[in-house]
């Protein structure tokens, strides 16, 4: 927690407040709290963040300071912990926001209002303030209120419906996917709205909907229906104009590796590589229709010959080609990646109670000044006395005060 830094950080003078929950909000704040803003995460025991009492658990040891994910989003931040049924909580949410430059939050429509800390409770209190707001579908319309996970709304995006293979039913995520492309939306939108207070100093909200976010990464089908009035379906990893397009297993436990070919030049720098094997030269397969029509027996075809090398060995072969392809990596292949490491991308960080931790570290860097680790996640209300001694002006004696009332859960 120290106050003089060695290196001026980009977002140095930057002081937030993160009323998130789970991993929106939370990320955004992330990515500014890694490029040097202040930021306060503004947490409860009485609810805390489902992703504290989430697995993994480092040495799977559950605890509210112990989950691998609630720490990746949380580097950086100082928490402090707040009954916001309290009156007096609330008062002290209200000093923070006078502190602020910025505040966040990923709740539905409804519990900042009852708090009164809503954009128009807030911007009473500091005129100046930005406040963005990070909702399942907006902060108006008819379902502004609805609550809901980033599972549901890559459905209603119409991203499940895209995934997964023609004859089966549409795919799920293993995360909530739309909560991870919300935060990068947040954080171009809060940058232009701390440009344009620099210049006219006035605050503003920001209403980010993780449902519109998420529409943009289907751009290509529902320009197809805009156009052609043609819906989109489920083809695996088939691609309408590439072949072959696909996974194909390798030796190994569970090794795969990703190909895809593209132009009439790849096809041809394909079959060398595989030393031409008869069936290259077969009608079926010589143009793209061709192979498209035929797509199953060629992926059979090639699988034949994956199957007998490793990832690494077809993507290498591939790649000295010029043919696209990539190991299918699984969490140990990321970990060990010479390039990521190479590239400092996973920060070790000392946690309090769960030791050495590595970090997924920032997934861009400035070169004047890059992203660094400060501190690891903080533990549920570490922070309290520091927040509001040091940063509130709170003295002792009024900090011991208000620990004897319950605010602080």
């Amino acid at each position: 927690m120290k106050k003089d830094r060695e290196t001026t950080e980009a977002l140095q003078d930057l002081k937030v407040i993160d009323f998130g929950w789970a991993i929106a909000a939370p990320t955004l704040c992330w990515f500014l709290a890694t490029h040097g803003a202040t930021v306060i995460r503004v947490e409860s025991s009485k609810r805390p963040d489902i992703y504290r009492v989430s697995a993994p658990y480092k040495d799977k040891k559950p605890g509210l300071n112990r989950a691998g994910f609630f720490a990746y989003p949380n580097v950086n931040k100082y928490s402090i912990s707040l009954d916001l049924g309290l009156a007096k909580a609330v008062e002290i949410a209200k000093m923070l926001v006078s502190w602020a430059d910025v505040v966040v939050d990923n709740f539905r429509v409804g519990p900042m209002e009852k708090w009164g800390l809503g954009y128009d409770d807030v911007r009473k209190i500091k005129p100046e303030i930005i406040m963005l707001r990070t909702t399942n579908q907006g902060l108006t319309g008819p379902y502004n209120k609805q609550a809901g996970w980033g599972w549901q709304l890559a459905g209603l995006s119409g991203i499940s419906h895209l995934s997964g293979w023609p004859d089966r039913e549409p795919l799920s995520f293993g995360v909530p996917y739309t909560d991870v492309i919300a935060p990068r939306f947040g954080v171009v939108a809060l940058m232009a709205a701390l440009v344009h207070r620099k210049k006219t100093g006035k605050g503003q909200l920001i209403d980010l909907s993780q449902l519109e976010t998420s529409i943009h990464f289907i751009a290509p089908a529902m320009l197809d229906y805009f156009v052609n009035k043609r819906e989109g379906k489920r083809t695996g990893n088939s691609c309408s104009f590439a072949s072959p397009h696909g996974v194909y297993r390798c030796k190994g436990d569970d090794r795969w590796c990703a190909i895809s070919v593209f132009t009439e030049e790849e096809w041809q720098n394909f079959c060398q590589a595989l030393e031409n094997p008869s069936w290259a030269n077969d009608g079926k397969f010589s143009l793209l229709q061709d192979r498209k029509k035929n797509e199953e027996e060629l992926n059979a075809l090639i699988q034949e010959w994956t199957v007998k090398k490793t990832p690494e060995e077809v993507m290498s072969i591939m790649q000295e080609a010029g043919v696209p392809a990539g190991v299918v990596k699984n969490g140990k292949d990321i970990f060990e990646d010479p390039q990521l490491n190479d590239r400092n991308y996973f920060w070790e960080i000392e946690h309090p109670e769960m030791g050495p931790f590595s970090h997924l570290g920032s997934p861009f860097n400035l070169g004047a000044t890059p992203a660094k680790p400060r501190m690891p996640a903080p533990c549920l209300g570490e922070h309290n006395e520091f927040v509001c001694t040091k940063l509130l002006g709170m003295s002792d004696e009024e900090f011991i005060e208000l620990l004897s009332t319950g605010v602080f859960e």
